[in-house]
């Protein structure tokens, strides 16, 4: 395939920014959309220019950093699939292409598609830490947890932090992500000891970051890649007025 790509260039937080056009030649639909990248640095490169910059590492949906918006969606137009884990398949030959960074005040960029989202590690950090000492995996096992519960733990502890509810969300809020963090530990018994100061910690800090308010738009939950639901900011608005 070719396709036409307009991409966001920007050198350092200071620059202003602007849309770049390039070809992207020889494309197999069996490449990742990051594959297809790669294959256009290559070009830029040969060519002696600046290649474009962007975030990756496992490229296995794990670590969440492949974050871009592509033809206006987070992650690309595929439900519940990471940047690195959309395939080419997914474009036409001859298809206009528009890759930008996430946009939010709390996620400045830092380059080209590259945000610094250590917003993100500062609201984890302001959490805290579990106190409660369940010795190794198989005592830690041995604790009776309804499957109810365990389920949903397991549901919320699936965020990765890639931060694609910031950027779908017009507020640019950020109460899924600490919806998730604050639930799947409040949900198990390791995690009630400091929940309350935990909800109130992390709320805390994602409003000093300057992440906007909810206002039940869902965008959130339709962009994650992990498909978590949003009933877990109703769980989140709870624990916070409990305590």
């Amino acid at each position: 395939m070719k396709l036409h790509l307009k991409v966001w260039r920007q050198k350092d937080k200071k620059d202003k920014g602007r849309m770049v056009s390039y070809e992207a030649n020889n494309i197999s639909e069996h490449m990742s959309f990051l594959e297809m990248l790669d294959v256009v640095n290559d070009d830029l490169i040969k060519k002696g220019d600046d290649p474009i910059a962007f975030d990756h590492d496992c490229r296995e949906g794990i670590c969440g950093a492949c974050s871009m918006v592509i033809n206006g969606v987070p992650h690309g137009p595929e439900k519940g699939t990471t940047t690195c884990q959309l395939h080419m398949r997914k474009f036409k030959d001859g298809d206009t292409v528009y890759i930008e960074p996430w946009r939010a005040k709390a996620f400045p960029v830092a380059k080209d598609l590259i945000v610094d989202r250590s917003a993100f590690d500062r609201i984890i950090q302001a959490g805290g830490y579990v106190s409660i000492n369940t010795g190794g995996a198989p005592d830690g096992n041995a604790l009776p947890i309804p499957k109810v519960d365990a389920d949903l733990a397991m549901d919320a502890a699936t965020c990765i932090g890639c931060g694609a509810c910031v950027a779908a969300c017009k507020n640019a809020s950020a109460m899924l992500f600490v919806s998730a963090k604050v639930s799947h530990l409040a949900l198990l018994p390791q995690g009630v000891v400091e929940k309350k100061e935990r909800v109130r910690k992390m709320v805390s800090a994602m409003d000093k970051e300057g992440f906007g308010n909810c206002t039940n738009q869902y965008e959130c939950e339709a962009a994650c890649p992990k498909e978590i639901s949003v009933n877990f900011i109703t769980r989140l608005n709870r624990e916070y007025i409990s305590s």
